[in-house]
C-alpha cells in the first residue's frame, strides 16, 4: 500500500514538473513569435515609407528619407538640440495619450461590466454609443473644447472617446464569449450573476480585454495628437501645425516618424505581454477575439 502511494505521489510531481514545463515553453514560444513579429513589422515600415517616396517621385525638399531623419536626430551640428525638441513634444504627447488611454478604458471596461449585468441598459445605451461612434470626432470637438476648456479635461475626453468604442465593444464582446453551461454551473451552486462574471465572464474575457488594449494605445496617441492640435496646441500636435507654416519639413517628418515608432513599440509591448499571459493561461494567443 505504501509502495503504490508514493508511486502515485511520484507520478503527480513528475506530471507538475511537466505542466511547468510545457508552459514556459508556451511562454518561450509565445515571446519568440512576438519579437519576431515585431522585427518584421519595422522591417516592412521602413520599406514600405521608402518604396511609396521612390514610386511617387516625391520632392526632396518636402518628403524624408529614414536617412533624412536619422541625420536630423543624430549628425547634424543642431542635432542635440532636435532630439530634445522632439523628445520633449513626445513626452507631452504620450503624457495626453495616457490620459485619454486610462480614460477611454476604464469607462469600456466598467461599461462593458454593467452591460453583462443588465441587458436592459446594454440595450438601452448600445445603440447611443453607436451612433455617437459615427459622429467623426472632428466635427465633436469644437463642441468638447467649448465645455470643458483647452486643458487635460479636453484631452481626456477626445483621448477618451477615441479609445471608448471599439474597446466598448470588444471587451463586451469577451463577457460574453464563456460558455452558457459554465454560468449554469456557477448557478447551480448558488452564484450570484456577480460572481458568474467574477469566476467565469472576466477570466474568459481576456483575449477580448488584451485586444482591446492592443487596438486602444494606438488610438490614444492618435486621440492625443488630435487634442493637441485642436484644443491645447502642446506636444507633437501641436508642433506640427508650426512646423508646416515654416516649412520645417524635417522636423514634421522626424516627429511621425518618431511618434509612429512609439505607437508601434508601445503596440507590440502589449502583444509580447498578451501572448505570454494567454500562453500560461492555457489560451492559444492566437485565438484573439
Amino acid at each position: 500500500m505504501a509502495v503504490t502511494t508514493m508511486t502515485q505521489l511520484n507520478a503527480v510531481v513528475e506530471l507538475r514538473r511537466e505542466v511547468r514545463a510545457e508552459s514556459m515553453r508556451s511562454v518561450l514560444r509565445a515571446l519568440g513569435t512576438s519579437v519576431i513579429t515585431f522585427l518584421v513589422t519595422i522591417v516592412s515600415v521602413i520599406v514600405l515609407w521608402v518604396g511609396v517616396l521612390w514610386v511617387f517621385d516625391v520632392s526632396p525638399y518636402i518628403a524624408k528619407g529614414p536617412v533624412d531623419v536619422w541625420n536630423y536626430l543624430f549628425t547634424v551640428p543642431d542635432a542635440a538640440a532636435n532630439r530634445a525638441e522632439i523628445g520633449g513634444n513626445l513626452v507631452v504627447t504620450l503624457g495626453d495619450a495616457l490620459i485619454g488611454f486610462v480614460a477611454g478604458l476604464t469607462v469600456a471596461l466598467v461599461g462593458a461590466i454593467v452591460f453583462q449585468l443588465s441587458k436592459g441598459i446594454e440595450h438601452a445605451l448600445m445603440p447611443v454609443a453607436m451612433l455617437l461612434r459615427s459622429v467623426p470626432l472632428v466635427a465633436m470637438a469644437p463642441v468638447i473644447i467649448m465645455i470643458f476648456g483647452r486643458d487635460a479635461w479636453s484631452v481626456a475626453v477626445i483621448g477618451g472617446i477615441v479609445v471608448l468604442f471599439p474597446a466598448l465593444v470588444s471587451i463586451a464582446f469577451g463577457l460574453k464569449s464563456a460558455s452558457p453551461q459554465m454560468h449554469d454551473v456557477v448557478t447551480v451552486y448558488g452564484g450570484t450573476p456577480w460572481t458568474a462574471l467574477r469566476k467565469v465572464a472576466l477570466p474568459s474575457s481576456s483575449p477580448s480585454f488584451f485586444a482591446a488594449v492592443r487596438i486602444s494605445v494606438p488610438g490614444a496617441i492618435t486621440g492625443a495628437l488630435l487634442a493637441e492640435w485642436l484644443a491645447t496646441g502642446e506636444g507633437i500636435g501641436g508642433a506640427v501645425g508650426g512646423y508646416i507654416a515654416q516649412a520645417q519639413f524635417s522636423a514634421l517628418w522626424t516627429s511621425v516618424v518618431v511618434v509612429t515608432a512609439v505607437s508601434l513599440v508601445l503596440y507590440n509591448v502589449v502583444q509580447i505581454a498578451e501572448n505570454v499571459v494567454l500562453a500560461r493561461m492555457g489560451m492559444h494567443p492566437d485565438k484573439r477575439a
